[in-house]
């Protein structure tokens, strides 16, 4: 018996803690959540104009968040940005909707373009599978700075644009493409879920298709069409430009019912004068962009 019991003892003790259970230190001292004396009195001996931008750190920190929320990403086109206030909003969703050769494949290049030139990552799904590498980094993105997603289905893409959003990035695109979509169309509910995730991480969502779909969940939408086409020459003709028209059909802080009209030009498509009779002729611009088969400017591939 009493082996036993020294045997239980033995237990007891392996059981025990081998350390005092440390005791917890004081509570820190309340942080006052009102406007500090000091603060206060430095305000009072400053002019009113002056002393409306003095602010403590708490405040500082608010105006930041808050300035960051407003923060637009612009396209880059002066007439549409102006038409939508600025670029595109960080935490809210915009709709481009037109047809094909409307521009929208552009736009949406020239986006990417400018998120990627300042160093932000951006995502690229590409429902229609118009992207083009090469013509994309002629247009100035940073091919680094860009994932490029290829779904099948638009319930796939609309996956991805919520995942991506989640992860990070600054500027997420779909390109639906042309009409008719791929696959199916989601529910309404989907695209409100969407612009929650836009809202809440704070990301510039861009979702160009060829007739409206996000209905009352995106900031604005933008319809885009074509009007006409510039070219150089005779015999040939070498097409110089595209001109498009642009309209506000809604917007939640800005009026709707405003237009603008973009060009997109092809750089390479110049007028250089003929070696024999000096007149101008583009047959050796249209000879160099074509052997090139990559302008330098922006190209319509809705």
């Amino acid at each position: 018996m009493s082996a036993i019991t020294a045997s239980l003892g033995y237990q007891f003790d392996l059981l025990a803690p081998a350390h005092p259970k440390p005791v917890l230190v004081p509570d820190p001292l309340p942080v006052p959540t009102g406007e500090r004396e000091s603060v206060r009195q430095l305000r009072a001996s400053l002019d009113a104009a002056i002393a409306r931008k003095v602010m403590n750190a708490t405040e500082l920190i608010r105006a930041v968040a808050k300035q960051s929320r407003e923060e637009v990403v612009p396209t880059t086109l002066e007439a549409l940005d102006a038409l939508i206030g600025g670029g595109l909003r960080r935490g809210k969703m915009t709709e481009l909707t037109g047809r094909r050769s409307c521009g929208r494949f552009s736009i949406a290049m020239s986006a990417l373009a400018s998120s990627t030139s300042v160093g932000e990552a951006a995502a690229f799904i590409d429902l229609g599978d118009h992207f083009d590498p090469q013509i994309a980094e002629a247009c100035g993105v940073d091919l680094r700075r860009l994932l490029w997603v290829r779904p099948h289905t638009m319930k796939q893409a609309v996956m991805a644009v919520e995942m991506l959003t989640a992860t990070g990035f600054q500027l997420v695109v779909l390109d639906a493409g042309g009409h008719p979509i791929k696959g199916r169309r989601v529910h309404d509910a989907a695209w409100v879920r969407l612009a929650r995730s836009a809202e809440h991480h704070g990301a510039a969502m861009l979702i160009s298709t060829p007739y409206p779909l996000t209905g009352t969940a995106s900031e604005a939408v933008v319809n885009a069409w074509p009007m006409r086409a510039r070219w150089i020459g005779q015999h040939p003709r070498v097409l110089a430009a595209t001109l498009i028209n642009v309209s506000l059909q809604k917007h939640r802080h800005i009026r709707p019912g405003h237009e603008a009209q973009l060009a997109f030009t092809l750089n390479d498509a110049c007028v250089i004068p003929s070696r024999e009779d000096g007149e101008e002729s583009p047959a050796d611009a249209r000879h160099s962009l074509w052997m090139r088969g990559i302008p330098r400017a922006l190209r319509h591939s809705e």
